[in-house]
């Protein structure tokens, strides 16, 4: 039957390799190393730059000032001892308090978390609807001349620098149009310029993934079965060719997604956009390390989650997926 999927597809028994908690606690498993990782080389990172007191104290500072806020900071004690007091206080879910800001450093990331979401959130979809337009015409026409278009255009664009790319915007569509605003987050149109930038630059990468998708379903003997009963070759694309299609594109998604997340640090820093990428490219240049540590197990967090969430939901769709 037209459509119908492959042996398997839809076995209850889907996490193949192992039982549902089996798999579950692996790869819960995997996670908790990963991040561990991350923590591991956020305290290296930190400590190999120095100590931080020369920076938060005055210039005038003397010696003796300097020495003792890195002893009240804890800089003076042994690394591994270092090491240990912040593993400790991570698992309580403390990160220390902003040097600079002298607030949570948590509480600090979770609020600028939801403008992140918000511009990594609609660049994604746009981005990926965009892709999915383009695949379909393509496929719809059989054009190889609209195919050479999308693919070279959206390589073009790809290959031209995000922050470049901003500033041709601001240029365009602020200074010399005046049509959309350039800094901030004021207002919904705020969100055009971020969003254009970032979604053009992942146009590609969905457009050749989905367009490959599609030719490989193009060649199966389901569709070919379709055109000879007569269907239309819309009906065929979008009945049958895209629902098939979406397992290689789902995983591309979500990794894309998870990086979207931790990736939008130029774009955030042209546009002034209020999100984690802001406060932690200040807290870098000021060796707020409280904030880089709790930002970077944030993003880390959200990643290590998408792709174990993108894991699951693919093998539920395809139980030929192995996750053992």
């Amino acid at each position: 039957m037209i459509g119908t999927p492959a042996p398997g597809v839809g076995n209850n028994n889907f996490l193949r390799g192992g039982t549902v908690p089996q798999c579950l606690i692996k790869r819960t498993g995997q996670a908790v190393f990963t991040l561990f990782c991350v923590l591991t080389f956020a305290f290296i990172l930190g400590r190999a730059t120095g100590k931080p007191a020369g920076l938060l104290l005055p210039d005038n500072a003397t010696a003796a000032e300097v020495d003792a806020l890195n002893g009240a900071l804890g800089f003076n004690e042994p690394l591994h001892v270092q090491y240990l007091t912040f593993l400790g206080n991570v698992l309580r879910g403390d990160f220390g308090i902003s040097y600079r800001q002298r607030e949570s450093a948590l509480a600090l990331i979770a609020e600028r978390l939801p403008a992140t979401f918000e511009l990594a959130f609609w660049s994604f979809l746009l981005g990926l609807l965009l892709a999915v337009l383009a695949a379909t015409a393509i496929q719809l026409t059989g054009s190889r001349t609209l195919r050479s278009l999308f693919i070279w255009g959206g390589s073009l664009r790809h290959s031209v620098p995000d922050f470049f790319f901003a500033l041709l915007a601001v240029l365009l569509f602020s200074v010399a149009l005046g049509l959309l605003p350039s800094l901030g987050r004021t207002s919904p149109a705020s969100l055009v310029l971020p969003v254009l930038t970032i979604a053009t630059g992942q146009f590609v990468l969905y457009v050749r993934l989905i367009d490959a998708a599609l030719s490989d379903q193009a060649g199966q003997d389901y569709v070919r079965t379709a055109f000879s009963k007569g269907q239309s070759r819309a009906r065929v694309l979008f009945s049958h060719m895209l629902p098939n299609s979406v397992l290689p594109v789902l995983t591309m998604a979500g990794l894309n997604l998870g990086s979207l997340l931790g990736g939008t640090v130029v774009v955030e820093a042209v546009f002034a956009w209020p999100g984690l990428g802001q406060v932690l490219t200040e807290a870098v240049s000021q060796r707020d390390f409280p904030i880089v540590q709790a930002g970077l197990l944030v993003v880390a967090l959200i990643f290590v989650t998408v792709n174990l969430a993108v894991d699951l939901l693919s093998a539920k769709i395809d139980p030929r997926v192995s996750l053992a």
